[in-house]
């Protein structure tokens, strides 16, 4: 291979993950860093539903694009701006979904959305993180307001899809970081059996109704929910199940809502979109390369675990494509991590 080029996955067409052509194995040039970016040697990737949103809702009409949300690796070059790394260092970061994603051998990224990872895990497992720490951490401690580390909330907080890949570290930081009791949504044994891993105290069901099961477990009502799918579905049993102010946060999609269930108890909603600050460069783009260095420092002082379950193997379109079809079938549990070219 020209030591000019290194090898990619990505897409030129959306179509179904059953076509060999849905993800291809690509050689594409080596990006070059810009002023703020580091050039990373990719050796780990995680998969979230992201990277199969984007290939079935963006044509690219047939110009090669590269998926991958989450990565960790080792810097090799850094752009003339960088101050807060050097070649060498070993990194874990999310990306930003407007720029190239990092299923490639190398990547760029900008330094003030990346952090060291942590130092006591390998490439693998510190991939599974970025993502789904920076939606937990952001949701939980900057939407819905709690205070991270003060245990002084008390109530109790209510997780979509516990074993999931949001859902677990969720948990997790919930758990040893709030006073809240820990509710979590799983319906196979295997999920119930992960979520409770994860910090989840209560498991309700959530191929039943919520709300009656709700009222079991927390008699008083729950104070906060994150959800993280069905949201439009699950609303009108938030708003029974939800103390009066009580918050959500969501992070899934869906055509509508319908917010009026939660007017009588004056209850609030939340957005929670990890890749707002890099899509819209706000001024605090850095926050999240504090996020991710206290997550690292967590995870190194055994607070925090990693959700990785799951590795295919290297990264090349076939392992991709068996990634994306056990995502799309909403059956994944932590995160599905791939490793190495």
């Amino acid at each position: 291979m020209n030591s000019a080029l290194m090898r990619a996955v990505g897409y030129r067409k959306s179509l179904p993950i059953t076509d060999d052509e849905s993800l291809v194995d690509l050689e594409l040039p080596v990006p070059r860093p810009g002023p703020h970016d580091l050039l990373v040697r990719v050796e780990a990737v995680a998969l979230n539903p992201v990277d199969y949103k984007v290939r079935q809702g963006n044509d690219p009409g047939g110009e090669p694009k590269v998926l991958g949300w989450d990565a960790a690796g080792t810097v090799v070059a850094v752009g003339d701006r960088v101050g807060m790394f050097r070649v060498g260092d070993e990194v874990y970061y999310a990306g930003a979904i407007d720029r190239a994603g990092a299923n490639a051998q190398f990547h760029t990224v900008d330094e003030r959305i990346v952090a060291l990872k942590p130092a006591t895990l390998g490439f693998t497992e510190a991939a599974a993180l970025p993502l789904t720490s920076l939606t937990a951490w952001e949701g939980l401690f900057e939407r819905l307001g709690l205070q991270n580390g003060g245990l002084q909330h008390s109530g109790s907080l209510l997780i979509t899809a516990a074993a999931g890949g949001v859902g677990a570290i969720a948990a997790q930081m919930a758990r040893a970081l709030t006073g809240l009791t820990v509710i979590g949504t799983a319906s196979r044994p295997e999920t119930v059996e992960f979520a409770h891993r994860m910090g989840v105290r209560h498991i309700v069901d959530h191929r039943k109704p919520l709300a009656p099961q709700l009222a079991e477990v927390a008699p008083d009502g729950i104070t906060h929910v994150f959800s993280t799918t069905n949201t439009d579905r699950n609303l009108a049993d938030y708003a029974e199940a939800l103390r009066p102010f009580g918050q959500i946060v969501a992070i899934d999609d869906f055509d509508s809502l319908p917010l009026g269930v939660l007017k009588a108890k004056s209850i609030s909603y939340h957005w929670e979109f990890m890749f707002t600050r890099s899509l819209f460069r706000t001024p605090d783009q850095v926050r999240q390369h504090q996020i991710l260095t206290q997550v690292a420092r967590l995870v190194d002082a055994g607070v925090l675990a990693t959700t990785a379950h799951r590795d295919l193997g290297p990264v090349n379109a076939a392992n991709l494509r068996e990634g994306h079809r056990i995502l799309e079938s909403g059956t994944a549990i932590g995160k599905i991590t791939l490793t190495g070219f």
